[in-house]
């Protein structure tokens, strides 16, 4: 008879008879499951692992760890929405693991100290072209690089980064830091080619004599709709206002700013009129927030700088420094309908923040490639195109645009161009079962408190563009990672080894674990009870 603790693992039913005496029905046996936070990392992290190196002050260890996945960690730790945490069954106890906050502290060490990423594989001879510097073609470049291959990146921008440099706010990610983990990737051996925009591909390919091509040009383009206007005060394209800003030729927005939007780039370009000067800005959504696209932690940053929300509003007509807007309300299906209600604001600026779109359009001469609706190229689950050789990733194919989604597209993408250019296959190794927090063994009560990072005050957040959330210390940063339960994997606490009431385990000594010694163990099942992290399972004795 089986019981499940969770939909994923089956376990014994601890119901029936404990011993067995001398015919054993069941024997225990050590296993490595699936913690949530790894499961809901798009970057694909072994983030246990990286923190269980991490609480045991082994930094480099753990940011070799993380880099063998996410080559921007620094980065990640700012910028990232950090699902994991999300996924994180210490919330369920009290607060999540600040995962993200040990990332970036590994990540700045790193830099500090000089770390250089691990070697990875004997030179190939095969050479790969990378179109774009944003996070997939970093990505894309360095795991390539590891492979390796020879890569070249060809990039239309004066600088690399793509949205990272041009989208992100400099109080999010300050861009020395970005560039120090950037010089990271080039240091070795990745060429970056600035300055260069591709249009034709194929051509690109010969010249160059690459053997295969990854494309991740990003979604640099605002999307607009049409909003009649007459003698219309300064309309603004939020991408584009963002981009001149991090170019250093910031618009004048002038006092009373409108940000016409609910997605993270609604919030930046808010937070950024703020920076600019303007004494009021106020976002305008056609839905309530628990229906917008930003995510929360966006739409909390926003609030505590001031800035307003005008939820459940739709601009209908623009006539001078005025605004129509009409009160929406949403509809059973989660949609806003209009209630024929109106109202007039006023306005110096307008940011539309509408989304963006692919600047997809040379792809189109190439064979086979299909486009979705919407523009994005639709690539296979290898990561490739309909044209043989040449693969797509980040923003433009349909995706969540988030850099971290990028990332992990750039590491796919990497390894399924590894094995074409074998003429292989590659086929990413089956998961473990997920293990959920009523699957742990753990404390009634614990006194490790999650650590918070320390922010810049709302009053000189104005004032410029200095980074709002800062950094943890070494001593806070070893702290929480010592938070981590290390769900479904053996961290050798001794709990099982502790209550054998038959001496049937063996320790194999530091980082080895443990093994059974079967001629011992009853089949009692004391040792599955009192792992906290359930890391054995009790599975039914083998036929003899």
């Amino acid at each position: 008879m089986v019981a499940k603790r969770s939909d994923m693992t089956p376990v014994m039913d601890l119901t029936l008879e404990r011993g067995t005496g001398p015919v054993r029905a069941r024997r225990p046996t050590y296993v490595d499951l699936l913690p949530p936070c790894n499961h809901a990392c798009p970057a694909g992290e072994n983030i246990q692992a990286w923190l269980a190196f991490a609480q045991a002050g082994k930094y480099r260890q753990a940011w070799e760890t993380l880099v063998h996945d996410n080559p921007l960690p620094g980065v990640h730790g700012r910028v990232c929405y950090h699902p994991c945490e999300d996924g994180c069954n210490r919330k369920d106890l009290d607060e999540s693991v600040s995962i993200h906050a040990v990332e970036r502290f590994l990540g700045d060490l790193a830099l500090a100290e000089g770390w250089s990423y691990p070697r990875g594989a004997a030179p190939s001879g095969r050479r790969v072209l990378v179109v774009g510097a944003g996070p997939s073609g970093l990505s894309a470049a360095y795991h390539l690089t590891r492979l390796g291959h020879t890569v070249e990146i060809h990039e239309a921008g004066p600088v690399p980064g793509g949205m990272m440099h041009f989208g992100i706010p400099a109080y999010r990610l300050p861009r020395a830091d970005l560039m120090r983990e950037i010089g990271h990737i080039e240091a070795m051996g990745v060429r970056i080619v600035l300055d260069h925009k591709v249009d034709d591909i194929l051509a690109e390919q010969q010249e160059g004599g690459f053997d295969a091509v990854f494309i991740a040009i990003g979604a640099h383009i605002g999307k607009h709709i049409e909003i009649p206007a007459r003698d219309a005060g300064r309309v603004l394209d939020a991408v584009a206002m963002l981009r001149d800003v991090a170019t250093g030729e910031a618009p004048k927005l002038g006092r009373r700013v409108v940000i016409y939007g609910g997605g993270n780039t609604a919030m930046d370009a808010a937070r950024t009129a703020k920076r600019l000067g303007a004494d009021e800005a106020l976002i305008v959504y056609r839905r309530d927030r628990a229906h917008m696209p930003a995510h929360e932690i966006e739409a909390d940053e926003v609030l505590a700088e001031g800035i307003k929300i005008k939820w459940l509003t739709t601009i209908k007509e623009i006539v001078g420094p005025d605004l129509t807007v009409e009160m929406m309300e949403i509809d059973a299906k989660g949609r806003p309908q209009p209630t024929g209600k109106f109202e007039t604001l006023q306005a110096d600026s307008i940011v539309l923040a509408l989304g963006q779109e692919t600047e997809s359009a040379f792809l189109r001469r190439l064979p086979g490639i299909e486009f979705g609706p919407d523009g994005t190229v639709k690539v296979g689950p290898n990561m490739m195109t309909g044209h043989p050789g040449i693969f797509a990733g980040g923003d433009m194919v349909p995706s969540e645009r988030t850099v971290t989604v990028a990332v992990g597209h750039g590491k796919r993408a990497a390894r399924h161009i590894d094995a074409w250019l074998h003429k292989e296959a590659y086929e990413a190794p089956a998961k473990a079962p997920i293990v959920s927090f009523d699957m742990l063994v753990l404390p009634v009560f614990s006194d490790a408190d999650a650590a918070h990072q320390p922010e810049l005050p709302a009053d000189r957040r104005e004032r410029g563009f200095e980074e709002v959330v800062a950094g943890l210390t070494e001593a806070a940063a070893r702290r929480e990672a010592q938070r981590c339960l290390s769900c479904g994997n053996c961290f050798e606490c001794d709990n099982c080894y502790a209550a054998c009431p038959e001496d049937a385990i063996i320790k194999l000594g530091p980082g080895l674990r443990y093994r059974y010694d079967y001629d011992k163990c009853t089949g009692c099942a004391v040792c599955f009870e009192q792992c906290p992290c359930h890391a054995i399972e009790m599975i039914p004795e083998p036929a003899s």
